[in-house]
Formats: structure tokens, sequence, C-alpha cells
């Protein structure tokens, strides 16, 4: 066999995270905002956190981006949700990025990670994802963003994975329980609920692993269509 036909089989060759989530890169995602409705509130802050799958399968967090977000023309600020995460829109010392710019950018380095693992797309991992994704999307719709990296409709949600694997579902919590450093008084940062929100994640994943979870007994991670 030539070696650029060795180079194409190991191009062809599905990776370890491909094969795990059936062509999707998990991308976990976490928002804050200006209350929770995803068409008419701010989006504050935006954070993303891309995974990598080592050589014997075990996942774990990779690389964090994160921006702090101008208000969108028009946007809705409730009151109470600014008092719940604290942050003043309007501090010129925020740095804040305007929506497409922010997005742009991040969508940028993931479509490079899909592609670095061989995947077909990103796939959203929130912990309450539909909240996360919703405001995602709106996002995406509003500046009309062509090249989005995620799937449109399917997410992973960690709440939902926590109540299975450990019996809770608030993430401060759920961390504790897995043995995750969880510092109360920097949560409702996006940067920092996502990078604890990936470790939940990879803790959970990583733990099915070794519990005989994946790869299934007998299965076959040959390449195939499905």
């Amino acid at each position: 066999m030539s070696q650029e036909q060795q180079t194409q089989d190991s191009q062809n060759e599905k990776s370890l995270m491909a094969k795990r989530f059936r062509g999707f890169l998990p991308v976990v995602v976490d928002v804050e905002t200006g209350g929770f409705n995803a068409d008419t509130d701010a989006l504050l802050e935006i954070a993303m956190v891309t995974l990598r799958m080592d050589d014997d399968g075990y996942l774990h967090p990779h690389e964090t981006l994160s921006a702090n977000i101008h208000p969108f023309d028009g946007a809705n600020l409730e009151r109470e949700a600014l008092d719940f995460t604290g942050i003043d829109p309007f501090d010129p010392e925020r740095d804040a990025e305007f929506e497409i710019d922010a997005l742009s950018a991040m969508f940028q380095t993931v479509r490079r990670e899909v592609k670095h693992n061989g995947c077909n797309r990103a796939v959203l991992v929130g912990h309450n994802a539909h909240f996360d994704h919703g405001f995602l999307r709106a996002a995406i719709a509003r500046n009309d963003i062509k090249r989005d990296p995620f799937h449109p409709f399917s997410s992973f949600d960690t709440a939902s994975i926590a109540a299975l694997a450990l019996g809770h579902t608030v993430l401060a919590k759920s961390c504790k329980m897995a043995g995750i450093d969880f510092d109360n008084s920097s949560a409702h940062s996006a940067a920092y609920d996502t990078f604890k929100t990936a470790e939940l994640f990879c803790f959970i994943i990583n733990r099915y692993k070794d519990l005989g979870g994946w790869p299934l007994a007998g299965a076959d991670l040959s390449d195939d269509n499905d």
C-alpha cells in the first residue's frame, strides 16, 4: 500500500470521539442573560469549552472561549436577572463585544475542532441545555450567522445525566458529589460555569466508560454509515 493510500485511509477512519458520539463533537456552552426569554432578553455573557479524547478513550476539557456581550439593540433587561448574576451590562470595564463578533470567532474555533476530531458537526452540552441552546439559536438568527457548526436542535443536558449518574441536578451539588471543586462565589460567570459543566460531563462520560458502558462488550466500532 502506498504512503498516499495509507494517509487517505487514516483520514477516512473515524476518530474515537466521532465513534463515541456518532460523529458529533460535544462542545460545552453556558450563557448569562438579562432574563429568561431568548427572543427578547439580552445575551450578556457566553462561554464555550471544547473537548478532546485521549488515545484510551477518556474525555478531557481542552480550550475555553468566553466573551462579555453588548446587549443587542432593543434588548430587554430584567432587574431580577441582573441582580442574580451581578452583571452591569453597561460597565465599560466589561470589555464587551457585539454578538456577531464574539460568536463568529468562537464558531471558527469550534469548526476547527470539529475537523480536528474527524466529526461532522458540534452538539451543544449544557446544564439545563434547553436554556443555553435557546439563547444561542436566537443570537444566531438575530445576526444571520450562516456558518453555524452546532446541530440546530440536538443537545446533551448535564442536569439530566447528572440525575442519572449522581442522583442530583444542581450543578454545584453535582460537581461536589463527583469530587469536582466548586466555588459558589465564582458561579454565574459563564466562563466558570462552562468549565465546571465540562468537568462534570467528562467525569460522567469517563465514569460510565470505567463501569464498562463504552465501548459496549462486543460492540463493533468500525466505520459505518449510521
